[in-house]
Order: structure tokens, then C-alpha cells, then sequence
């Protein structure tokens, strides 16, 4: 291997396209991360353009320097995208054509980098600590060597591991995780012990991306579900119903609860309490007989306002709350009525199934996602989550709290993390939240390995639109690595980025005040979450300025 190989330093912000030029680092990006943060930079590479060039055996990567042992390397690995924008979409893509992109980080073995040729590859470094004693300016050496151990590239890169430690998200940042997704994919059983260990580990890379908040299946969510059909039972209460009433067994939610506390989730959202977009029908609800094989007994064939789904929720609510209020503190719990209700007779449908649990949530945070102004003015949702593409009328009639969220539908002018986007694009959530002063964030899709509707399974490294219903990467955000480990994506971790962005933003509000915080990432106070910044040097220096500030107090 002695014709010309190429090499790239690239920041955690670009995507590396097997055919187009990468862009490489600014001269003034500085690479940091405060304690506990991964401060990330990439190493794009390209074999020798030349026909005769053809070994295809990897190359070798290793990292030398003190700070070698704080190092993670994962190869940026390519997945196909048929749908990546719709047409006539705004400026904001960075690719809009079908094709193969860069998406997976999956670990590298025994240091091992593929080799593509004709096109670039990429490399991804992490570089972080949670030891104060490791902190400070850490020069890192990357060397890439052949099969034959001739050494290719050797290249330097300063890191700054700054000795503070952040404080905790003060907003919630609520992530969907979908635990039949899970046994579906990795075809275990539902709850075997297998199960719970792969719900811990993904349930540690919801937490690692930001997330601060999961839905509970105390029922299976009644979700993205095509009307009539039901999804993989992953109900965490025991429902049973004798002749003297429902008796309950919440030992699955208890575990549930004791992972979270475990993985650093501090919020817990009760699955909805009626099926999405209208509340017309009940949650497929299994309830045991005597003791017997649990079966269906609520679903699609049961209404909203059936006077046995009443009698159910009278027993079941106070138990499930009780517990609760043993195992967690209530202010960090929520329930939600329906998922996205819409128009006249949505809002009927959906004030019929609030009035049947009105009296049972009452004390308790009820939080719905919804776009329409008129049904936080109606009084229907008091804790709106909004869309950001419609969340203005809200912010100049500003409910006392205030949840944003994004998914398939934002694909205009707002900030979103779909594969097609710019990773800036992604990032600039974080300012967005903070300047807006939101509450919350949603996002309905941490793994969601399914088609539309959850009609059928899908290979998520081979499908990444749902089967071609949203655009790739809306869908899920961590990928199914072998024996149940998940694998992140780019946009996984540039959301963590922008969750870091935000409790960096709260440390300078603290020491300094909120508008010397907003100084820093909108001096000019024109931010808005239909304007996102997309600027990848904007997110660098911002950071290099909120650092300044904690570590110099100016």
C-alpha cells in the first residue's frame, strides 16, 4: 500500500459522503467537552484513486498519548435512504437524493477500518472523563497503519476536558422508547430476563443521548398502531379480575422504575390512556381471568367512554398512582390522554375521553402532543406539547408550561434530525430550547423498527423510513447492535450536543444571568425555532464563549 491514501481532520458536525469532498476542520474549532461529556472529532480517509489499487483489507487505528485509555473509536458506517426529503423541501438538506449516507457508529474491532474504494470513510473519536484529575488539555495522536503495520497518517489532535461538572437538564427531554421493538427485533421473550438486560442497555443510550424522560408501558402504548391491529403485548402491570373485583401486580413496573433509576431517568410518562388521534377507542389491554392466560379484554372494539373501561380505570389509577408516589416523586410523572388530536371532532372525541379519567388525575401532570392553538385556548390540554412549526401563537399566549416537539411533519424551516439534514440542523435544538425557555422536548421515535403503523418488522441498517413513510432517521435514533447493544447514530450524538448545549447555557444563566446567556447564542435576540442556525462554527464558538464564561467569569 504505498500509493497515495488521503486523510481528513473533520469536526463531530459534518457528514462524511462516500463521494463528496468532506469538509474539513475550521482553524479555530476547538474541540471540548466538560466532565462527563464526550468531546467527539472524526478522521475521514480515502484509498488511493487508482484502478490498481485493489486491497481491500482494513487498516489499522490506534491512539497513542496519555489520554489514549479516554479514547472510544467507532467506524461512521453508510445505510441506504430511499426517502430522505419530500419534494420541494427548503434549504436546510444536505442531501435530498436516494442513496447510501452516513449514519452508524458501530465500535471498532481490534482496530480494524474498513477500507471503501473510490470513496471516503469515516472514523469517530470520543474523547471523555468523569476524574477531575484527567481533566485539562489532552493531545491525542491518531495513527493509521496498513495491514503490513507501515504507518499511513499520524495525526495530532488537541482535546480540552474542562473540569466542571454541569448541572443536570432542567427541562424534560422525553424520548419514546419501544420496548416491543426490542423483543421483536432481537426475538426474545417479552420480560425474560434477556429482555430487561436489553432494555437497560438502550434505556443507558437514551440517557446517554439526553434523554431525561421514557414512556412506561404500564399498558402497551396505544401508538402508531394501524386501527384494528395490535402490536407485541408489553404491559408491565399484572391485571387480573376475579369475582370480587381487579387485583394488580406491579412487580414488571417496579423493575421498570429501578432501571431507570439506575440509567439516570429521572421522568416517567404513563402511557396513553386512549388511542391515538381521537381518543376514540381503548388501549389493548390484557387482563387475566382467575388466574388464567391473560387475553385482550379492552382494544379497538372497546369505546373511549365504555362504562367497563371506567370500572377499570377506578381500580386500576389509584393503585398505579400509589405506587408511584412510593417509588417516584410525582412532579417528575405524567399522563397523557391521546397522542395528537386534530379538529372539531377530534377535540369532541378527545374532551368524551378526558371526562371518563378527569376525576382519577386529579393532583397528577397530564401532558398531551397536539398543534392546534384552539385546544390549549378550549382549556383541553393545560400542558400542551406543541410542534415547532406551530408553536408561536403559543409562545405570545403562553400557557404557565409549555412542551416542544418535533418528528415527521417538521420538515420545514425548523430544526430536525433527519439523516438528509446538516447535523448543525440538529444541534441547534439545544439554543432553540433554551431561548424559547420551554419546558420540555418530545420525540416519539428512539427505536421504532417498524413500517407505518407498525404494520410489520424492519432491518433498521437496511431500512431507515419506516418502509418509506417518514423521512430516514425520524424513526429511530440508536441502532440494534449485536447481543442486544445498542449502537448510536451521528444524530444520537450531536442531540446529546445540543442537550450538553443547554445545560451549559444553564450553568452561564446561573453564574452570570440569563441574559448574558442569551448574549452568547442570539446577541441579536432574532433566534426562533423556525430559524435555526445552521452554521456548524456557530455551535463551536458559542461553546468556546460559554466555556470562557464558567471558567473565567467574564
Amino acid at each position: 500500500m504505498t500509493a497515495k491514501w488521503e486523510f481528513v481532520l473533520c469536526d463531530a458536525l459534518a457528514k462524511v459522503h462516500p463521494v463528496r469532498e468532506p469538509r474539513p476542520v475550521s482553524a479555530g474549532t476547538r474541540f471540548q467537552a466538560f466532565l462527563g461529556e464526550p468531546a467527539s472529532f472524526q478522521l475521514a480517509y480515502r484509498p488511493p484513486l487508482e484502478p490498481t489499487f485493489r486491497n481491500p483489507s482494513p487498516l489499522q487505528v490506534r491512539v497513542e498519548g496519555p489520554a489514549a485509555d479516554l479514547v472510544t473509536v467507532s467506524t461512521v458506517d453508510l445505510v441506504p435512504c430511499t426517502f430522505l426529503a419530500l419534494p420541494g423541501h427548503d434549504d436546510g438538506y444536505e442531501y435530498d437524493e436516494p442513496g447510501l449516507y452516513p449514519d452508524v457508529l458501530r465500535p471498532v474491532r481490534n482496530g480494524e477500518a474498513p477500507v471503501r474504494f473510490g470513496s471516503w470513510a469515516a472514523l469517530w473519536f470520543d474523547v471523555s472523563t468523569t476524574n477531575s484529575a484527567r481533566t485539562g488539555v489532552q493531545e491525542i495522536t491518531v495513527v493509521i497503519t496498513d495491514p503490513d503495520g507501515a504507518e499511513l497518517h499520524r495525526e495530532q489532535v488537541s482535546v480540552e476536558l474542562t473540569d466542571l461538572e454541569l448541572p443536570p437538564l432542567d427541562i424534560v427531554s422525553s424520548h419514546w422508547m419501544h420496548l416491543d421493538s426490542l423483543a421483536d427485533h432481537y426475538g426474545v421473550e417479552v420480560f425474560s430476563e434477556e429482555h430487561w438486560a436489553i432494555v437497560e442497555r438502550f434505556m443507558a443510550s437514551a440517557a446517554e443521548m439526553g434523554a431525561t424522560s421514557l414512556l412506561a408501558p404500564v399498558w402497551t402504548p396505544p401508538l402508531d398502531t394501524a386501527i384494528g391491529s395490535y402490536r407485541t403485548v408489553v404491559q408491565l402491570i399484572d391485571i387480573t379480575v376475579t369475582a370480587d373485583g381487579y387485583r394488580f401486580g406491579f412487580e414488571r413496573l417496579r423493575r421498570w422504575l429501578e432501571l431507570c433509576r439506575r440509567t439516570g431517568i429521572t421522568g416517567v410518562e404513563v402511557a396513553h390512556l386512549f388511542t391515538q388521534w381521537g381518543a376514540k377507542a381503548t388501549p389493548g389491554i390484557v387482563v387475566s381471568q382467575d388466574g388464567a392466560e391473560p387475553t385482550r379484554a379492552f382494544g379497538w372494539d372497546v369505546p373511549a367512554t365504555d362504562v367497563r373501561y371506567r370500572e377499570l380505570l377506578e381500580a386500576l389509577l389509584p393503585a398505579l398512582q400509589a405506587v408511584l408516589d412510593e417509588e417516584w416523586d410525582r412532579e417528575h410523572v405524567v399522563f397523557h390522554i391521546s397522542d395528537e388530536p386534530s379538529g372539531e371532532d377530534g377535540l369532541a372525541s378527545y374532551l368524551a375521553a378526558k371526562e371518563v379519567v378527569a376525576d382519577l388525575l386529579k393532583g397528577w401532570t397530564v401532558v398531551d402532543a397536539l398543534s392546534e392553538h384552539s385546544f390549549y385556548t378550549s382549556g383541553a390540554v393545560a400542558l400542551p406539547v406543541v410542534a415547532t412549526d406551530h408553536v408561536e401563537p403559543f409562545l405570545a399566549d403562553r400557557p404557565e408550561r409549555l412542551w416542544v416537539y418535533y418528528c415527521v411533519s417538521q420538515d420545514r424551516d425548523v430544526a430536525n434530525r433527519f439523516i438528509g439534514m446538516p447535523s448543525a440542523r440538529n444541534r441547534a435544538i439545544g439554543h432553540q430550547l433554551f431561548a424559547a425557555g420551554v419546558d420540555g422536548f418530545l420525540h416519539w421515535g428512539f427505536n421504532f423498527w417498524y413500517t407505518w403503523h407498525a404494520i410489520r418488522r424492519i432491518n433498521p441498517f437496511e431500512d431507515t423510513s419506516a418502509g418509506g413513510a417518514f423521512p430516514s432517521g425520524d424513526p429511530f435514533a440508536v441502532y440494534p447492535g449485536p447481543d442486544g447493544t445498542p449502537w448510536p447514530s451521528l444524530r444520537h450524538r450531536v442531540f446529546a450536543q445540543a442537550m450538553w448545549d443547554h445545560r451549559a447555557l444553564q450553568a452561564v444563566r446561573a453564574a452570570h444571568g440569563n441574559a448574558a446567556a442569551l448574549d452568547i447564542i442570539d446577541p441579536d435576540r432574532t433566534l426562533r425555532f423556525n430559524r435555526p442556525v445552521l452554521e456548524p462554527d456557530h455551535y463551536y464558538e458559542s461553546r468556546r464563549r460559554l466555556t470562557e464564561a464558567l471558567t473565567t467569569g467574564s
